[in-house]
């Protein structure tokens, strides 16, 4: 019992080794290897070799699946480019598999060491994130070691034989319990690992880690397609396409595992070597013959999970990927997505409001005001999900982003509180009532709210983009925008003094409608301040700055 406690330790340790890695490497590197794989799918060749190149360095293609079918879900690359960046995940994970079986042990207590030391004297910094790097690295050449230490033990028992010798038995038994152990460990490599130092002592036939390895592959494109499981339709295409190719190839290299065996093994002599090698040359072979059917395979994802009707603005949740979350720069993206798409139906709200005051239109006001439900509805979906991104792990740049993001929805939920007023009071106070403003002040209200729009629609490419420029021309609109207001206001007030009867019926209604558009101009504009204050372009205090005008009023700081 105490040699099976210490191989369980051992395989526990050598997985939790793998996800400190993984989760380093994406939270150092994880805007850095998605700005690779966005660049690096000009052809498939070119997809294959940069899935490739950053699985190699994350070692898990399944990260490397999270990340690429994100892109998918932004319209960034197309499904074909994608599943090529998935052929080359799968061989980048395989190399690292070869790396990890030669005899590294002595390099364990260096990297547990240097990790500690950088972890323990920079924690929250980028030296604190390598040492985890390191310290997962130095677990996982420790793990090995240990699995080979107990196996060596335990292969003496003869209950653990006749169990080992039941499972050999049956090839798609082997293939099952490999993809199980793939799925609940989170990591085919940790798997091929330990299949491969397991065939080395012995306790594992060559011909069963042959079907291991088949499951353990198969396991992996099934782990992607489960984590995703809750994501958009187009994020899941990439990994049931990816699954698509693994099961293929699982179907057809199954048959001929014993052949390759009986050819390579005279040529290498450990056992260990020949399981990795047997996982390379697996997944270098799909990759193969593959990447000339991606297109094919893509058709056939495109026709089992069909894109929905995105034509009608909806209020779910679309972008919020929860499998994104373990990527931080990733999760980032994801809700700033969502926040731009809950901005859209606070744009509808707006759009719509213009025509419930000139056309009288009691159904659309009631459609708009549901409108605010949906918008309040974001706000909570997207304010929970970056709670639940972990703000250590982001770094200076991200967690300024965090901010922004949550900046920028409060102030679409406020201003979708105040349509919903302003047509709550266009209903009782000019629609029911059947009175009209008059043209002179339509055609003000019309002025501010073509304003609105264009403003909206600034505010959103400010946050979009980060544009200084683009920033300052907002606080710029909010001073002109005031001063509009204050201007017809005035001019309001000398149709009262005239006598316009349907300027004095909607007095009232006037004054608030103007000021509620200012307020939500305001809010629009908002928008501007965090994007001015990380550039520095904001003083530390902006009255300094105001100087008073010939009539006494304040300019706004230039």
């Amino acid at each position: 019992m105490k040699h099976l406690l210490n191989l369980l330790a051992a395989i526990a340790l050598l997985v939790w080794g793998t996800q400190l890695v993984r989760a380093g490497i994406l939270r150092v590197f994880g805007a850095n290897l998605r700005n690779v794989i966005a660049h690096s799918v000009a052809n498939r060749w070119a997809a294959l070799i940069s899935g490739l190149g950053v699985t190699a360095l994350v070692q898990s293609s399944t990260a490397t699946a999270l990340i690429v079918s994100s892109f998918v879900g932004q319209g960034l690359v197309a499904l074909p480019l994608a599943l090529a960046v998935m052929l080359g995940a799968d061989i980048g994970t395989s190399l690292m598999a070869v790396v990890f079986s030669f005899d590294l042990s002595w390099l364990s207590p260096l990297f547990i060491f240097v990790g500690v030391v950088f972890y323990v004297s920079r924690q929250a910094t980028l030296v604190g994130r390598i040492g985890r790097i390191f310290i997962g690295l130095g677990l996982m050449l420790l793990a090995l070691r240990l699995v080979q230490s107990s196996t060596e033990i335990i292969t003496q028992s003869p209950v653990v034989k006749g169990l080992l010798n039941s499972i050999s038995s049956d090839l798609l038994l082997e293939i099952t319990v490999g993809a199980f152990l793939s799925v609940i460990s989170y990591s085919s490599l940790a798997i091929v690992l330990l299949t491969a130092t397991m065939a080395h002592t012995g306790l594992v036939p060559l011909e069963s880690a042959m079907g291991l390895v088949l499951g353990a592959n198969l396991g992996s494109g099934l782990l992607a397609v489960l984590t995703t499981a809750k994501a958009t339709v187009e994020v899941r295409q990439v990994p049931v396409g990816n699954l698509v190719f693994k099961g293929i190839g699982v179907l057809l290299m199954a048959p001929l595992a014993g052949l390759w065996l009986r050819h390579v093994r005279p040529y290498v002599n450990d056992p260990a070597t020949l399981v990795v090698l047997f996982h390379l040359c697996f997944n270098v072979a799909v990759s193969i013959v593959f990447i000339g059917f991606t297109h094919i395979v893509a058709r056939w994802v495109e026709a089992w999970l069909p894109k929905p009707d995105k034509s009608r603005v909806s209020g779910r949740p679309h972008h919020l990927d929860p499998s994104a979350l373990a990527t931080p720069s990733l999760a980032i993206s994801c809700a700033a997505r969502e926040a731009l798409h809950q901005a859209d139906v606070v744009e509808t709200m707006l759009v719509g409001l213009l025509q419930v005051i000139r056309n009288n239109d009691l159904r659309l006001a009631e459609d708009l005001r549901k409108l605010d439900d949906q918008v309040d509805e974001l706000y909570s979906a997207i304010k929970y999900y970056l709670t639940k991104i972990s703000r250590e792990a982001l770094g200076e740049e991200e967690s300024r982003r965090w901010t922004d993001i949550i900046s920028f929805t409060i102030n679409m939920e406020q201003v979708g509180d105040i349509i919903e007023r302003v047509i709550i009071d266009v209903e009782d106070k000019k629609i029911k009532k059947g009175r009209s403003f008059s043209d002179a002040g339509m055609a003000e209200i019309c002025e501010l709210h073509a304003r609105l729009i264009d403003n909206l629609r600034l505010g959103m490419s400010v946050f979009l983009n980060g544009s200084v420029r683009d920033a300052q021309k907002l606080l710029e609109e909010k001073a002109r925008f005031r001063d509009l207001e204050r201007a017809y206001a005035s001019t309001h007030l000398t149709r009262l003094s005239g006598n316009t009867p349907q300027s004095i019926e909607t007095s009232s209604l006037h004054i608030d409608l103007i000021s509620d558009l200012k307020r939500i101009n305001s809010h629009i504009c908002s928008i501007a301040y965090p994007i001015l204050d990380s550039a520095g372009a904001l003083a530390p205090n902006r009255l300094r700055q105001q100087e008073p005008a010939p009539d006494g009023a304040m300019l706004m700081p230039k």
